[in-house]
């Protein structure tokens, strides 16, 4: 009888610990299953967006985003691999068109989140050069340079296509955003000329009187539209994320305003926080439920 009962009680036990390793491993399973990364370029509207969704994927969904900030060329293959889940700045059709061909049996694209984007060269109002055909007349006041972003974004592509078509006698610098705000900011400080490889949405462009010059002959492209990528099977594994993403969109007014916060030294998380507090209809239009399927 006692061995029966230490028989019993011994499997009870084994049954309880098992229990209590396969809740662990469930609930390990569900966390894992709760993270989504969100991959982005060092631009100031692809990051201001990212932190929105970031915002609402964490204060209104429930879910652990992490952040992962790389140049556009491994954002794309990190997306065409499953490394990241989403990249929400997908400039079509010129900018990054020669991407989205590269990987487009690996990525999905999800939804239309801003529409009138555009990149070309930027000079500073009092600049008085208007067309791209100008611009060799005062390359020594440019100091023969074009100051530049990253070298994998698809305006610097563009912007090298630029100066061979129109045969530039400038030299493109490689640098960051940040670096390229910095050196127009310092330039229209002591009023000096300045070119830069420039986009907008920006916040720049309520901050500086600036001014795109002409490009004839179009190797900019025309008016832009930004886009949403996700990775191959989002869909399947966090559908409602992906209803969000095709929802979600932000016009110049709204972006403009959450860089603006950012540009003023607001930590970006705080200024995406601020945002969606203030907007609280519109991200109810972004995460209402709908189907979405890859």
């Amino acid at each position: 009888m006692i061995k029966n009962k230490m028989k019993l009680l011994l499997s009870a036990g084994l049954i309880f610990i098992f229990a209590l390793g396969l809740f662990a491993f469930q609930g390990q399973i569900a966390a894992q299953d709760n993270s989504i990364t969100l991959g982005y370029v060092d631009w100031a509207c692809a990051e201001a967006k990212t932190y929105v969704v970031q915002a609402v994927l964490e204060e209104e969904m429930g879910y652990n985003v992490e952040l992962t900030m790389v140049d556009a060329g491994p954002v794309y293959a990190s997306l065409s691999t499953g490394d990241i889940d989403a990249f929400l700045a997908s400039w079509l059709p010129v900018t990054h068109h020669h991407y989205v061909e590269q990987y487009q049996n690996e990525i999905i694209k999800t939804g239309l989140n801003y529409t009138g984007a555009r990149i070309g060269l930027v000079v500073p109002e009092y600049v008085d050069v208007d067309h791209i055909e100008e611009l060799n007349e005062y390359a020594d006041q440019f100091d023969n340079r074009i100051v530049g972003i990253d070298p994998g974004a698809g305006i610097m592509e563009a912007t090298y296509e630029a100066i061979d078509h129109y045969d530039l006698d400038f030299n493109l610098i490689e640098s960051s955003g940040p670096a390229m705000t910095a050196s127009l900011s310092e330039a229209i400080e002591n009023e000096e000329w300045i070119a830069v490889t420039g986009w907008e949405p920006h916040w720049k462009f309520a901050e500086f009187d600036l001014k795109f010059i002409e490009d004839p002959d179009n190797i900019y492209g025309e008016i832009e539209r930004v886009y949403s990528f996700t990775r191959q099977g989002l869909s399947s594994d966090h559908p409602e994320v992906v209803n969000f993403l095709h929802d979600f969109r932000m016009n110049s007014e709204q972006l403009g305003s959450v860089m603006g916060w950012i540009a003023e030294d607001m930590d970006p998380e705080d200024a995406a926080r601020q945002y969606i507090d203030e907007n609280q209809e519109q991200v109810s239009d972004w995460i209402t439920p709908y189907t979405v399927s890859d």
